[in-house]
């Protein structure tokens, strides 16, 4: 109860934040936050919507079957940064979108234009829901869960039926709250909540490594000297060229991955074109790059930190690294006080919903200006954020249904099946002077990812490779040469 109780003070805090920055709010407010937001404010909140609850807890877990190695994906996401803040913030500015897929109508033409927003819609959607679905799996398990215990074991059939009926309402009950602090002032609101939830996010984890240093008896400098002298602290891997930890594989993958996932997402350039300027938005998004290596070293520290206390203790190492931290949690929160136990959920509340908040945000915008092309109906966006919040919950639901991976190996594949055509036309827009066949743009990005699927499944069978997050960069090639082909020389018709 004591946990219920302050999730509630929490959400208090975001609809008192929300009702401060909502007065005389408009479409303006809501899809641009009027041009007003601070950078700094932006580029630290934007490290808590990245981070979400899936890096709180599958990173630390990722060190089981992979030790380090994520951090050359990181590498890689510092030079995507700057490519995006140099290269795509200048078009976007000096166009004045409010939406980057407006760049496509102009450049490639209309269906060029609705494809690309389409693919965002469902992207974003998808992944989204593969985030908010884990604060509301931990909150279930750590929350609703224990207040479950006595009807639970009446029966088997009517455990079942209770389990499952309590998820469903734990995710109605999430999206109803992030909908109810982001109706009025859309990314307004986010700029400021997104950097009290970050503040969150990192002081539940710095408590978190504090007491499992506790728990190792390790001050600082001990914990340090143990983490790089572990077996799991390799970082860079340049021996095995077939291995997805490979270091070009991993470096070039989290360079378009940021160039994607951030550059071309609405989500992520939505807050940074609420900045003042084109060189505020820059200097917020250099920030924010820069501070997204240091913050997965930290969580891949916690993931070393766990497994030592497992081997200290005696204890099995779960079957999953999704699992190495809600074990901690789970076995240990006796050891600690009650106030660190509330700050964990808070914590995990905070990542997901920093990320979960602006995802509706974005996709109502999308929705209002790219689909429907009508930017100044208030009425259609409270419509819109509505049924927005409405296919997220099925989203999360059919997710829980159907996962049986890596939470952040799932986020992954998914955009790179979804997010390779967006880079298609976008690197075909910018990089040639030839127009499309804007007519086959929608058959050509939904042929690539597919044929994408075909020749992962191929080199499987045939070659024992396996594609990693390079699948991203193949994706959006075949899109460029299937617009290429098909295209022509010449100023569009």
């Amino acid at each position: 109860m004591v946990i219920l109780l302050a999730i509630l003070i929490y959400f208090c805090v975001l609809m008192l934040v929300s009702k401060l920055v909502s007065r005389r709010s408009d479409n303006a407010t809501f899809f641009k936050g009027n041009r007003q937001s601070p950078w700094y404010m932006v580029a630290f909140g934007m490290v808590g919507a990245s981070i979400s609850g899936v890096t709180f807890v599958s990173v630390p877990g990722m060190v089981m079957s992979t030790d380090m190695t994520y951090l050359q994906t990181c590498l890689g996401f510092i030079v995507g940064y700057i490519a995006v803040a140099f290269l795509l913030l200048p078009l976007y500015y000096r166009l004045n979108l409010t939406t980057i897929y407006t760049y496509l109508n102009q450049r490639l033409g209309k269906r060029s234009y609705k494809t690309g927003a389409s693919f965002f819609l469902l992207s974003k959607m998808a992944g989204a829901a593969v985030r908010f679905y884990i604060v509301c799996l931990i909150l279930h398990r750590f929350v609703v869960e224990p207040l479950l215990k006595a009807p639970l074991h009446a029966s088997a059939d009517s455990s079942y039926f209770i389990q499952y009926s309590s998820f469903i309402l734990t995710v109605i009950v999430m999206v109803a709250l992030i909908w109810l602090y982001t109706r009025r002032s859309g990314i307004k609101t986010l700029v400021f909540t997104d950097t009290f939830q970050t503040v969150c996010l990192f002081t539940a984890l710095i408590l978190i490594m504090l007491q499992v240093m506790d728990a190792l008896h390790f001050d600082l400098s001990t914990a340090v000297t143990a983490i790089a002298h572990d077996s799991h602290s390799r970082i860079f891997v340049f021996d095995d060229w077939v291995s997805k930890q490979n270091f070009w594989k991993q470096f070039l993958s989290g360079i378009f991955i940021v160039v994607v996932m951030t550059g071309l997402d609405q989500d992520m350039m939505q807050k940074n074109l609420t900045c003042k300027s084109l060189r505020d938005a820059q200097k917020d998004m250099c920030t924010y790059g820069l501070a997204f290596f240091p913050a997965n070293l930290l969580f891949l520290s916690l993931g070393i930190l766990l497994v030592m206390l497992c081997r200290q203790q005696g204890a099995p190492l779960p079957a999953s690294g999704d699992e190495l931290l809600p074990m901690f949690i789970n076995g240990q929160l006796s050891m600690v006080n009650s106030q660190l136990s509330i700050i964990f959920v808070l914590g995990i509340v905070a990542a997901s919903f920093s990320s979960a908040d602006s995802a509706l945000t974005s996709l109502t915008t999308s929705y209002c200006i790219d689909i429907c092309e009508r930017p100044d109906d208030e009425r259609l966006r409270k419509r819109a954020h509505i049924g927005v919040a409405l296919v997220f919950t099925l989203f999360i639901l059919a997710f829980k249904v159907v996962n049986s991976t890596s939470v952040i190996d799932a986020i992954y594949i998914l955009c790179s099946y979804t997010y390779g055509p967006l880079l298609g036309l976008f690197a075909f827009g910018l990089l040639t002077r030839r127009q499309v066949n804007d007519r086959l743009v929608p058959y050509i990005a939904i042929a690539s990812p597919l044929l994408c699927f075909l020749i992962d499944t191929l080199t499987q069978s045939l070659f024992a490779y396996r594609f990693g997050y390079e699948l991203l960069m193949l994706n959006g090639i075949l899109t460029f040469l299937g617009l290429w082909v098909t295209g022509r020389m010449g100023v569009r018709r």
